[in-house]
Parts: C-alpha cells; sequence; structure tokens
C-alpha cells in the first residue's frame, strides 16, 4: 500500500532548509530517536507535563511523534479514556482523557505492551497538540492534519505531510 519508504524523497516534496527535515526522509518501519531539547504539555495555566527526556518517532511522511516518559507527567492530570486503536508497528494505544475535564475527549495515548522494535515508548505518553498547548524548546506545536494521526509540527519540519485529504495512499 505504502509507495514511499524513506529512501527517495517524491517529486512533491519540500527541499528542507538549514536546520530542517523532511518526513520524506524519515523511514518505514519508523525510527526512535531520543530528544533532549525542553518538552512541555499545557492545558491552559496547569503543566501536563515536562520533559528533557523525551522520544520522537520518525515516520515517512508524517511529522514527529513526540513520547514523554511517565516520570515527567503529572498523572493525575489524567485518566483512562474509553477506546483504544491498533497500530501495525507500535500495537494497542490506551487512551488518556484529561482528570478536571474529561468531556474534552481523549488528548492522549500511551502503550502499555508496545512491539519490541517501540520497547522504550513502554511507560511514555503522547498528547494531541490539537487538544493541547503542546511546546517543543518554546515552539508551539502545531497539529498534523486530519484529527486522527498525533504529529507534532515545528518549523523545523517540511513536507507535504499525511493527514489531509488524498494523503492516506502516501
Amino acid at each position: 500500500m505504502w509507495k514511499y519508504r524513506g529512501q527517495v524523497r517524491p517529486d512533491f516534496a519540500e527541499e528542507p532548509g538549514e536546520g530542517q527535515e523532511s518526513v520524506w526522509d524519515y523511514p518505514r518501519p519508523p525510527r526512535v530517536v531520543q530528544d533532549s531539547r525542553l518538552v512541555e504539555v499545557r492545558i491552559g495555566d496547569t503543566l501536563v507535563a515536562s520533559t528533557r527526556s523525551a522520544i520522537r518517532i520518525l515516520e515517512t511522511a508524517s511529522p514527529p511523534t513526540f513520547y514523554l516518559p511517565a516520570r515527567d507527567v503529572f498523572s493525575a492530570t489524567l485518566v483512562p479514556a474509553p477506546g483504544s486503536s491498533f497500530c501495525e508497528w507500535k500495537g494497542a494505544a490506551q487512551y488518556w482523557a484529561l482528570a478536571d475535564d474529561p468531556a474534552k475527549g481523549v488528548v492522549g495515548w500511551s502503550y502499555k505492551s508496545p512491539r519490541a522494535p517501540f520497547a522504550a515508548i513502554r511507560s511514555h505518553f503522547s498528547f494531541y497538540p490539537e487538544k493541547l498547548a503542546c511546546h517543543v524548546d518554546g515552539e508551539r506545536v502545531r497539529p498534523q492534519p486530519g484529527g486522527f494521526y498525533g504529529g507534532w509540527l515545528t518549523d523545523e519540519i517540511v513536507g507535504p505531510v499525511k493527514g489531509s485529504p488524498g494523503t492516506s495512499g502516501w
């Protein structure tokens, strides 16, 4: 199904500038990368998470997804949410909602038992930047289009990225 796997950048891909990364250079299957920048997640004035020990998952055509260690997430701000999803690479995801505002719906997810190549994200959380204010080294993250994927768009990322109509077969 997938035409692109990170070996060849398609003609329609934007050329990355200095200090930028093209989502078309990311591999499929995805790569796990440590990231020591300051990553913060907030809802209003409430700090949900803060770390310099994030993990980025880099997958062809998608902006990176940041996973934050449970030790750096204020777990009292979260409660389990109904539903789940299954990633062909990572396995079954558990969903999370805000303890103070569960009606906001799913704001994040985690993998209790990720598949072996992604074991590093066990005991980590990721968050939807369209639901919470996510920042990487002070830059406000923009959400990946489409509402389902959880990629974090920052100025260092060039695309186009999957998620918009017509991009599911990339």
